[in-house]
């Protein structure tokens, strides 16, 4: 197995113990969606995720925003309940189901968001029980669940092309790729801050990734998601260099002043793409509401910003669709250019 594939293996591996992604805390889930509480929990270690192990090669090619065109004239569908399933801890899945839900209900539409895990999100698609899911990862880390349910999903594009694994550092710091720890690790006091001992993407980093870069002089120091963003926080808070187990899309780089480390040798983690599928009949049935996903494209800095917006409104005892209406606001080009279908490529 390459090192590319093994790392998005890992990923997957990650995801399974409920940590890429999160927030770091109860997350989003404060709104009057029947969401729940909670991170990315155990449905991703069934053996039908680990089946995503190896990328299914089918969905390695997608631009984001493929396939779009202007919305705004067309007539609002004729059915115009719609169920969008949101997977329970990653902030991504509610973040853009909370985008679509806005913008239809402007349209009439009733919405109705509903937290599943992912396993459950899938099934209940095929089935017809849920209309559509937004938070694919693929090729690997959701591989396994579209092995199973994909015949029967339909596919609605992919919105987002840069779903990995990192090692982050304040922006003002020396170090620019993994590589330079070896030199300038003492910035950092020989510390990267990781997450929970037994996430996938710890052992990554320990196994495989510095000894990769030969970074004996670098200690990998455990904890849990939370301590390792307290870290984070007081260290940018100080001024101070500070080096971190991260992943993308998350919050904390709309939060903090972060950047990723380049990984010239390929050791973390291969980026990965997320998608979007309806239930069987969707686009049929929802002709408008299905070209709207189609148009979704999100680049970092919109995605991370949004996601703050919600964590930070929930942590206040706020509303996520308070969160979501209020970035809409403040972000009017980029919902201007989502709905005429000018955010994928021109």
């Amino acid at each position: 197995m390459s090192h590319g594939v093994a790392a998005m293996a890992f990923l997957a591996g990650l995801i399974g113990l409920g940590l890429a992604g999160c927030s770091g805390t109860a997350g989003v889930y404060n709104s009057g969606d029947e969401a729940a509480n909670g991170s990315r929990s155990g449905v991703e270690a069934t053996p039908e995720a680990h089946a995503g192990a190896t990328p299914d090669q089918k969905w390695t090619h997608c631009t984001p925003g493929a396939r779009s065109k202007d919305i705004t004239a067309m007539t609002p569908d004729t059915n115009t309940s719609l169920t969008i399933g949101a997977f329970n801890g990653w902030d991504e899945s509610w973040a853009t189901a909370g985008l679509i839900k806005q913008v239809l209900k402007k349209d009439g539409y009733t919405v109705t968001i509903k937290g599943f895990d992912a396993g459950v999100g899938y099934q209940a698609t095929a089935g017809g029980d849920i209309d559509i899911i937004t938070d694919s990862w693929l090729p690997v880390t959701q591989a396994g669940y579209i092995r199973k349910y994909g015949p029967k999903l339909e596919n609605l594009g992919c919105w987002y092309d840069n779903a990995k694994l990192t090692i982050a550092v304040n922006k003002n710091s020396p170090a620019h790729s993994i590589a330079d720890l070896k030199k300038t690790g003492s910035a950092y006091g020989n510390v990267i801050y990781s997450i929970e001992p037994g996430a996938e993407m710890t052992k990554t980093i320990a196994n495989q990734t510095l000894p990769m870069y030969g970074l004996s002089n670098i200690t990998l120091k455990t904890s849990s998601t939370p301590a390792m963003l307290a870290q984070l926080q007081k260290a940018t808070k100080a001024g101070s260099n500070v080096a971190v187990t991260l992943w993308r899309p998350h919050w904390a780089y709309d939060a903090y002043p972060v950047r990723d480390l380049d990984d010239p040798k390929n050791a973390i983690s291969n980026a990965e793409l997320i998608y979007s599928f309806g239930r069987p009949g969707f686009e049929k049935d929802h002709p408008k509401a299905a070209q709207l996903i189609r148009n979704l494209a999100i680049d970092d800095a919109h995605l991370s910003s949004l996601e703050h917006l919600m964590v930070d409104t929930t942590k206040r005892g706020g509303q996520q669709d308070t969160a979501i209406s209020r970035w809409m606001a403040d972000n009017p080009d980029w919902v201007h250019d989502w709905l005429t279908g000018r955010l994928g490529p021109r």
